[in-house]
């Protein structure tokens, strides 16, 4: 079994599930598609703070600060691992049967 301590950034990330990921090819998935929509949830939450700032609307700049960095963060982290599986990929398929 996998284990993966979070970083504490916020109670649901994935990588508190990925602890009890068990080799299902469907929990996976269901895994990537999470990771995928908590991305996107991200993008659009640091979209609105910096539709915010730059109109002046902004409540709570340092909030609007960490939800720009989260977003960032997760983007950065989903590359690595979009990277980290093609590398893969390439890998597996220069092996010779």
């Amino acid at each position: 079994m996998l284990r993966i301590d979070g970083i504490g950034l916020n109670g649901n990330s994935q990588a508190n599930k990925i602890e009890t990921f068990n080799g299902d090819s469907e929990s996976f998935t269901k895994l990537l598609k999470d990771s995928v929509r908590e991305l996107n949830q991200s993008q659009k939450t640091s979209e609105k703070a910096m539709t915010d700032i730059a109109t002046g609307q902004v409540k709570d700049l340092h909030q609007a600060a960490l939800a720009i960095d989260r977003a960032e963060l997760t983007m950065k982290t989903m590359l690595e691992v979009r990277n980290k599986a093609l590398s893969a990929y390439k890998e597996i398929t220069r092996i010779q049967m």
